[in-house]
């Protein structure tokens, strides 16, 4: 069976395979998306990006400042789960470990200030120590 693949050594082995790939890996990762962009087309690396029939990804159009919060929110915490998937192979990328630790102080930042606007987004939040649940309008209430 002849080889088609450029670069690869022995089409069969996958050792060959996944060097190939960490190696155009290395190259490309300087190609990001920013958050909010990696969040709506649901990928970091713009060369791993692939539309599905040159659809346009949708625009989150947040309705107010809590939702445009939970939104920032999201996208840093995408980012930072692509990232941590790439520095799983990439374990030395000195600039995915920065821009990580950069997404995570972010992340820390926003959600801090939506905790003291908005009440405590997860059970371990240092916001929920003083929060009174039945104190509190229910979602509903509002």
């Amino acid at each position: 069976m002849m080889n088609n693949y450029p670069n690869f050594k022995n089409y069969n082995n996958p050792y060959d395979n996944m060097l190939y790939n960490m190696m155009n890996m290395e190259k490309k990762n300087n190609e990001l998306y920013d958050p909010y962009n990696g969040y709506i087309r649901g990928n970091l690396f713009k060369n791993l990006y692939d539309p599905y029939k040159n659809e346009e990804p949708y625009e989150v159009k947040p309705m107010n400042e809590q939702a445009k919060l939970l939104t920032d929110i999201d996208a840093l915490s995408f980012a930072m789960i692509d990232l941590n998937l790439f520095l799983d192979v990439n374990p030395n990328n000195t600039n995915a470990i920065n821009l990580f630790n950069q997404y995570r102080e972010k992340e820390k930042e926003l959600c801090k200030e939506y905790e003291s606007k908005y009440g405590p987004l997860t059970v371990d939040s240092e916001f929920n120590r003083n929060w009174q649940w039945i104190d509190m309008p229910w979602p509903w209430d509002n």
